[in-house]
């Protein structure tokens, strides 16, 4: 237990750091944070894929958050320098046009090195053939891409979303990023640990005993709340500033609270669909590589929906 709260600790200084960072030096250490997390955690996948038998290339996917990264440095540069709002959905369509290339090069691999392919279906011991398998193969791969890598960088987006050319953002600079960014990071961070606090206080019937058996309603139920009541309280402290009260002045709390309680509902599911993944693997953590919390996929599985969830919410609320 010492061994968690020690990793958590560090964590939350980690993020301190970060958002310090941002305001006074640049986004980009949070780009760079995020980019090395997604890293590690689709390491992460991808073992637990190849351990369910969905073969991929390991390598290709490890390093593809760097591509993605990329990915959406292009679109956010365009979308400051033209000034077109639909650059972020430029930007998203840049980031599959990468994934879906990957795949198809992973696919013509398979199929150029037809020895080696054919070599590594007899020792799998896979009753497909060439193309069937090349084809599963390069599928696997883009699912790898689009789950964590894809969507967990969608944080990159919020925290450049303040550059956005909306009318309603002119002239506040860094703090409406510096808000979602910190917003999309405690939804899933106070519903993780409220749910469990209430879980264990309350017990009660399970969520999903199947697939994640520590789980339970009264737990899912208390994330939630908590995390509505405790964004709240960030809500009218950040209200107080006044370098927030401008964006905080057009981004109404009920508006706010709703988004966050949907937001807990969808970190949750995010969690359960990461614990399904592990049970197909029979594994209990993803890795080992934080004491105390597992791997890095475990620490981050309910943010990954979060972060796609959190900017279309919030441009919603501000178009």
């Amino acid at each position: 237990m010492s061994k968690r709260i020690y990793t958590s600790v560090a964590i939350v200084l980690t993020l301190a750091l970060l958002f310090v960072l941002k305001v006074y030096v640049s986004d980009l250490f949070f780009d760079v944070f995020f980019t090395i997390v997604a890293c590690f955690a689709v390491f992460e996948m991808s073992k637990l894929f190849i351990k369910i038998g969905r073969y991929h290339f390991h390598w290709v996917v490890t390093i593809s958050p760097i591509f993605i990264f990329a990915g959406n440095l292009l679109g956010i540069y365009f979308c400051e320098t033209t000034k077109n709002l639909f650059w972020v959905l430029y930007t998203i369509l840049i980031d599959l046009a990468i994934m879906v290339v990957i795949a198809a090069f992973s696919f013509l691999y398979c199929i150029l090195f037809k020895k080696k392919t054919l070599n590594e279906i007899a020792v799998r011991k896979i009753k497909d053939g060439l193309f069937k398998f090349s084809f599963k193969k390069a599928l696997n791969t883009f699912v790898c891409l689009v789950y964590p890598s894809f969507l967990f960088l969608f944080f990159i987006l919020v925290n450049h979303i303040g550059e956005l050319p909306l009318e309603k953002l002119d002239g506040m600079g860094i703090y409406p990023s510096v808000f979602l960014l910190l917003t999309a990071i405690l939804i899933p961070m106070i519903t993780d640990t409220f749910a469990m606090l209430m879980g264990q206080l309350f017990k009660g019937k399970k969520l999903c005993p199947k697939i994640s058996p520590y789980k339970t309603i009264s737990g899912a139920i208390g994330g939630v709340v908590w995390a509505v009541l405790v964004c709240a309280c960030i809500y009218l402290v950040f209200g107080c500033i006044e370098a927030f009260q401008g964006f905080l002045g057009i981004f109404p709390i009920w508006a706010y609270l709703i988004v966050v309680a949907l937001g807990s509902c969808v970190s949750q599911v995010s969690d359960i669909l990461e614990s399904l993944i592990k049970r197909r693997a029979n594994v209990k953590d993803s890795g080992r590589i934080l004491p105390g919390h597992g791997g890095m996929l475990d620490r981050i599985d309910s943010y990954i929906l979060v972060a796609p969830f959190v900017l279309l919410a919030f441009w919603i609320c501000l178009l």
